[in-house]
């Protein structure tokens, strides 16, 4: 039943311009408005058309949802237009132009605070200045962490104990060490680190910054399920001192076809092409491989990639992504990175499908005859796989990934990595070159018909039906998210 004009709380969205932050959140912020809250979410332009199409149906279906949208200052950035997301950053030094654009929005969106006067503000941890604004209004500000429990446990863990510092030389970066108090036994290697947790960088201000604010806001929004890493949300909160409601996993509220395939952007590739390719095959026959919207790759990694997966007899749906900026323009052009006749070969033999832009990946991975994922690690990525009940190979990059590797491979043991040591700042980097057998050796280790993959593919189906549970009625997720609305109402002035 719809809530009163008196009970009614107004909740503004306040998301990153990056993929893995954005769709998360607007997801979110759906699930707000599905709730009866009112919801206006703040974005720029280019970035409403994402996602656009999806609260044009929540509109129509009834619900208190809206954009506010801001033009974006491409020019002053130095961007070309449109350039408003991180997915259309070519480069790192694109990608600080976009993050000082992203700044100078600071004015127009405290200026929209004050004019809407909302009774909450929801924004994503790398927007710290919102707590201040939040405060000015006497108001709760919710900072939204778009990785799980594990990851910031991890990384709490490091930073307070530094165990990467005892190791015996400054030599050894691909020795093990075990991160300390932490309910699992959990290793790294300090190449394995981010560079924030090894030395002060010129990004170590900011990142106190958002520590800062996240411990003074009301507390954090976490897109997981209490399930699935108990142990890590329980001493997440013991150890900080916050407060933080998991609501996730968020993608499951998207039950429409039409929203699993628009989820973030237009897909590349008609649904139907995709899902009849995969009606040909047998149950847990195919190997999904996306590496996310941001990870570039030089065209020897790719040509690995495919070596492998020739090599390793499986079918696949490969996800393409684009090449490092640095390699011949030509090829981006002409998107002929691809090995010679590679495409062809496999297009003749029905092994597998090239998609080059956006994937319906829910709808890919919901697919029966998956039977793997071949991830980046991306939070988003890793619990979508779970929700599909699918096991992974693991191959980090950058961000967080590495931490969310050991939460698969390590604690659910639903995975295997690829081989990947090293941690790079961007994702428009080079990364170690990893070989076609080391690719072919995972494939086979999660792919293949043993105990091993079989048991880890147990563990992922028991993993998806605790996920839907979470968010059923009087499920853990369905609560909290319940239990979060009524105090952010309470705080709501009387009168």
């Amino acid at each position: 039943m719809a809530s009163t004009d008196d009970e009614t709380i107004h909740v503004m969205f306040l998301p990153h311009m990056a993929p893995g932050h954005m769709i998360p959140m607007v997801d979110i912020a759906r699930l707000f408005a599905a709730n009866d809250v009112e919801v206006t979410i703040i974005t720029t332009t280019t970035n409403a058309i994402r996602f656009q199409n999806a609260i044009d149906r929540d509109v129509k279906a009834g619900r208190n949802i809206r954009l506010e949208i801001i033009p974006f200052p491409f020019k002053d950035a130095g961007l070309p237009e449109g350039c408003e997301n991180l997915i259309s950053t070519a480069t790192p030094e694109m990608t600080i132009k976009l993050f000082h654009g992203i700044d100078m929005l600071r004015y127009q969106i405290e200026k929209l605070f004050r004019s809407r006067q909302p009774d909450c503000i929801v924004s994503d941890h790398l927007f710290p200045w919102t707590t201040d604004a939040a405060a000015e209004l006497g108001i709760p500000r919710l900072a939204f962490s778009g990785s799980g429990f594990f990851n910031l446990c991890v990384t709490d863990s490091l930073e307070r104990y530094q165990p990467h510092n005892n190791l015996k030389s400054d030599t050894s970066d691909n020795e093990e060490f075990v991160v300390p108090y932490l309910p699992d036994q959990v290793t790294l290697t300090r190449s394995q680190l981010p560079d924030i947790i090894k030395e002060k960088t010129k990004f170590s201000a900011l990142f106190d910054k958002i520590k800062e604010a996240e411990r003074k806001s009301f507390g954090v929004l976490m897109n997981s399920f209490y399930e699935l890493e108990p142990a890590y949300a329980d001493h997440f909160m013991k150890v900080t001192g916050m407060k933080a409601w998991h609501i996730g996993p968020i993608s499951l509220f998207n039950k429409d076809d039409d929203d699993k395939a628009e989820r973030g952007d237009k897909s590349c590739v008609s649904r139907n092409r995709c899902l009849n390719w995969l009606d040909s095959k047998n149950p847990n026959s195919v190997l999904y491989i996306c590496f996310g919207s941001l990870v570039r790759f030089s065209k020897t990694q790719i040509t690995e990639i495919a070596s492998a997966l020739e090599d390793s007899g499986h079918f696949f749906v490969w996800v393409v992504g684009k090449l490092l900026a640095r390699e011949d323009e030509k090829d981006q052009q002409q998107e002929s990175w691809l090995p010679e006749a590679f495409e062809d070969r496999i297009f003749e033999s029905g092994r597998g499908l090239i998609l080059r832009g956006w994937a319906p990946q829910v709808l890919i991975l919901e697919h029966p005859a998956i039977g793997g994922f071949l991830t980046h690690c991306g939070w988003n990525s890793i619990l979508e796989g779970l929700c599909a009940g699918v096991p992974m190979i693991t191959w980090p990059i950058f961000a967080e990934q590495f931490n969310n590797e050991k939460l698969v491979t390590q604690v659910l043991k639903v995975g295997v990595p690829v081989g990947n040591e090293t941690w790079r700042l961007w994702a428009t980097g080079e990364s170690p070159l990893i070989s076609r057998e080391k690719i072919t050796r995972a494939v086979t280790a999660v792919m293949g018909a043993g105990d091993e993959p079989t048991e880890m593919r147990k563990r992922a189906s028991q993993l998806d039906k605790t996920a839907h549970k979470a968010i059923e009625e009087c499920g853990s997720s369905y609560n909290d998210m319940k239990s979060l609305i009524e105090e952010i109402r309470a705080h709501k002035p009387k009168g």
